[in-house]
């Protein structure tokens, strides 16, 4: 997925996500290099959400063991 930084409007980002559609997120989650008209490419990094996901079962596992 991809948006583009419409504009900065004091801490947050104006992200473009779809054709006239726009979201809202806090500035500083971005790079500090992002400037307005930049895309953004969005991705779900599928090696940190597994490893995430087993740390948590572990957990859980952990937690509730009989």
């Amino acid at each position: 997925m991809q948006v583009i930084i419409d504009r900065f409007e004091k801490d947050l980002a104006v992200l473009e996500i779809d054709a006239g559609k726009f979201s809202f997120i806090a500035r500083d989650l971005l790079p500090k290099e992002a400037c307005e008209g930049d895309v953004i490419d969005i991705t779900i990094n599928q090696k940190e959400t597994l490893k995430r996901k087993k740390r948590i079962a572990k957990k859980m596992h952990d937690l509730f063991e009989d």
